[in-house]
């Protein structure tokens, strides 16, 4: 059959999700249907480079093609969101209401040089980092592909698609190397030439330390760059602060951390939130520069961002500016995250269900 011979077929169920194929599975499930493979890249390209997605209006598929598109792949997205801005209209917190009635939270952040999307990979979180507002939900789900998609795409209609090279940071709700099928799917979707031709190198993809699955990613050869949170430098400490460490231990992790900066040939990022008065030491300082030192890698630091109801403080100004200035001589990198969205409950480690006032 050809696609100028498609009909429709009743009783069918909902039709998937466009924004859940790559564009090689998509090419199946057309060829499958007797629709020539090549319209997958023709769909895509209207989709992803052209915005287009009233399948009635692209022009050089033919018209049966057209008129059926829909009941081969839904091309509307999973959710609609909710906006807010933050005061200096430069942050922005996405609130998507998906089709099962979960919710899922998304920040886009924007400085003078770049847009950057965070974005979320699972609804909640099952590994309970104690300073985090999304370990308090509990892991309601993982998000699928499309969903994760979704997002990206929300957030670059909203802004107008203004940076074609805005970067993508996998540090909203949820552990993405939990959900390691699903996050990589997307980022394949994200990086194809014919979709929003992203490159790798503008996605990182952040872990609170499952070793197994960052030994897998560095497997998968997609190039993303990879930030470990780590917070604290002895295990005593880490275990109380992120618990999955009693599985797989700071030296473990740097290990894996190492095996995959090796591997891709990128720095990782050694993620740091300093809490006051708990990890915010000069022999903490000292023992985070050991570790920088020993990978590839660069050190942010996050000076905690508050969560109601969680008994940790944050630093202060100039204990964050004496922590930074012990690593700098030391460490190969560091630089101390601007805090983006803290009025929107936006920041990090706040998604998860927190109302802007």
């Amino acid at each position: 059959m050809t696609d100028a011979s498609l009909n429709p077929t009743p009783g069918l169920p909902k039709s998937p999700s466009f924004y859940g194929f790559s564009r090689g599975r998509l090419a199946d499930r057309f060829g499958e249907l007797g629709v020539p493979r090549y319209r997958a890249d023709q769909v895509f390209s209207w989709v992803y480079q052209k915005r287009m997605r009233d399948a009635l209006q692209m022009t050089n598929l033919p018209a049966a093609l057209r008129s059926q598109l829909t009941s081969l792949c839904d091309l509307a997205l999973p959710g609609t969101p909710k906006v807010f801005a933050s005061s200096d209209g430069m942050t922005h917190k996405f609130v998507l209401d998906l089709q099962d009635g979960a919710r899922v939270e998304a920040v886009s952040m924007r400085t003078e040089k770049r847009l950057t999307l965070c974005v979320s990979s699972q609804v909640g979180c099952a590994l309970k980092c104690s300073f985090c507002a999304t370990g308090l939900m509990g892991l309601k789900r993982n998000l699928r592909a499309e969903e994760i998609v979704a997002q990206v795409i929300a957030m670059g209609d909203y802004n107008d698609w203004q940076d074609e090279r805005f970067n993508i940071v996998f540090m909203g709700m949820g552990e993405p190397l939990a959900n390691l099928d699903a996050v990589c799917e997307a980022v394949r979707i994200l990086h194809d030439e014919r979709g929003l031709n992203l490159g790798a190198r503008r996605i990182t993809v952040s872990t609170s330390g499952l070793v197994p699955q960052i030994r897998e990613l560095a497997k998968l050869d997609l190039q993303v760059g990879l930030a470990v949170s780590l917070h604290a430098t002895t295990d005593e400490l880490r275990d109380q602060l992120v618990p999955v460490n009693k599985r797989w231990p700071i030296a473990e992790l740097l290990d894996a951390a190492r095996e995959y900066g090796n591997t891709v040939g990128r720095r990782t990022t050694l993620e740091y939130t300093l809490l006051g008065g708990v990890n915010d030491s000069m022999a903490d300082a000292d023992r985070l520069a050991k570790f920088a030192r020993a990978l590839p890698s660069k050190v942010n630091l996050i000076p905690y961002n508050p969560v109601p109801g969680l008994q940790w403080k944050r630093p202060t100004p100039e204990a964050v500016e004496a922590f930074a200035q012990r690593l700098y001589p030391h460490a190969p990198a560091v630089t101390i995250r601007d805090t983006k969205g803290g009025d929107l409950w936006a920041a990090c480690g706040q998604l998860g269900g927190l109302s802007p006032s």
